[in-house]
């Protein structure tokens, strides 16, 4: 019998499992996306769409920052999830520890560079003056909030390792209704616009990160949390970085090849902008559900490999795929279905809709392809293997993205023409990711914990 929330992920069925801890995980992914998603509408419906265009200009920059938190976090989520798993309890112990430590250390980190960093990323982004003062302005109170976003992150990390997807669900749900809330009333009451929207975001990463932490400090077992236990542990924050921070710079070429792309947009001038926040915003909520079931790959793998069972991690791939494929299918139909409301519920511009649309089509239809990349890649790092992956799409997402941008973007500097290198990049590095793990699990060795 399965519990409420821990997930034994060594004994019996997979399927209903891995969709036990994927659906909550791509829930909670929808939650950090419905954070960025209240501030476009609110602005959109409220402010205007350079507003909104400020907003989306910052989008693909904070996944860049996010990126590499969720990179880190993963790592960590890794490692204990392999030390469950070869039931090494004392070593769960350090590693949540110096996984919690890490994330605070991180966090300030981005957040200094963030805020040294604005103003030659926006001259480099060539963002038009009608939005840079507002985009400035979101992106500098939106970075204080990265050291709480870090801890967020590493908590649902630590949760996940065991098993758990509800918990970091049930603290991002809270974190998201009192964003809105707060968006509302920091726009129609106080006539904050951008800085309201970004000061709401802001206090909701903060909660979420309190409730999470309350949580562990509450939790018996395994990953109990003790503050005067806090310490990096060498050895555990070593393998957290060797398989994180892969990770993370596999996460942060796909934002900067978008910061590219961002700037190809900026050119085209704030209906582009606006159209690729709204549709940016249901895309991203749409890859959540890839990226849960990815996930939800490298926990059961990690736990599997640490346990020494190989035949059930590459069962764990073969079904994570097959749920995956099935659910994607069914959500992007629905998405194309009713692409025009799903823009026009953001900015109902008759040219913003227009390009909106366009971009839903270019990305949402060859989604399965992303399906693909994300459970092999998971599963890879599941494994501890991080590197590869992270250089196969360093080759093919980057590399693809920054050619078509010089060369077919400037020849047909057309919205369209723009949009369709997203599906050719996730093609090439869909097929050399598969090759990558057809060879790795050929030479795969017992775990050396």
């Amino acid at each position: 019998m399965i519990k409420f929330r821990d997930i034994d992920m060594l004994h019996g069925s997979l399927w209903d499992k891995i969709i036990l801890f994927a659906l909550p995980l791509a829930l909670t992914g929808v939650m950090q996306q419905l954070l960025n998603a209240a501030d476009v509408a609110v602005l959109g419906q409220f402010v205007g769409k350079n507003a909104m265009a400020a907003v989306g200009n910052n989008t693909s920059l904070i996944g860049l920052l996010v990126s590499l938190l969720m990179g880190l976090s993963l790592g960590a989520n890794v490692v204990i999830a392999q030390f469950i798993g070869a039931k090494k309890l004392d070593r769960v112990h350090e590693a949540v520890h110096t996984a919690f430590l890490l994330a605070l250390i991180v966090g300030i980190v981005l957040c200094g560079i963030a805020e040294i960093l604005v103003n030659p990323i926006f001259e480099w982004l060539v963002v038009p003056p009608e939005v840079a003062p507002m985009a400035e302005t979101y992106l500098r109170i939106y970075a204080l909030g990265l050291p709480a976003m870090g801890i967020y992150n590493f908590e649902a990390a630590i949760f996940r390792a065991r098993g758990d997807t509800q918990t970091p669900l049930i603290a991002l749900t809270i974190a998201s209704f009192l964003n809105i809330a707060l968006n509302l009333i920091f726009v129609i009451n106080f006539n904050l616009g951008v800085d309201g929207v970004a000061w709401a975001t802001t206090i909701a990463n903060l909660v979420s990160a309190l409730i999470l932490m309350r949580g562990l400090m509450r939790a018996d077992g395994l990953i109990h949390l003790e503050l005067r236990d806090l310490k990096v542990e060498k050895s555990c924050l070593k393998e957290t970085v060797r398989i994180g921070l892969p990770a993370g710079v596999q996460g942060m070429v796909f934002s900067l090849s978008n910061l590219l792309i961002q700037s190809a947009i900026n050119s085209l001038g704030a209906d582009a902008m606006a159209a690729s926040a709204a549709a940016f915003t249901i895309e991203i909520n749409v890859f959540c559900l890839t990226n849960g079931f990815g996930q939800a790959a490298t926990t059961f793998v990690s736990q599997n490999y640490g346990a020494g069972n190989l035949q059930r991690c590459k069962d764990v791939t073969k079904v994570s795929l097959q749920l995956n494929v099935v659910l994607m299918l069914i959500l992007s139909a629905a998405i194309l279905y009713f692409a025009e409301p799903l823009i026009q519920f953001f900015n109902e511009d008759p040219a913003v809709v227009e390009l909106g649309i366009t971009r839903l089509w270019f990305i949402i239809a060859p989604e399965i392809i992303s399906v693909v990349m994300e459970i092999v890649s998971g599963s890879l790092r599941g494994y501890g293997i991080s590197l590869a992956p992270a250089i196969i799409t360093l080759v093919f997402v980057c590399g693809i993205r920054i050619t078509w941008v010089f060369t077919i973007f400037e020849e047909y500097p057309t919205y369209a023409a723009l949009m369709a290198v997203y599906g050719i990049s996730w093609f090439f590095t869909m097929v050399f990711l598969i090759v990558a793990y057809v060879y790795y699990v050929r030479n795969l060795k017992p775990a050396k914990l």
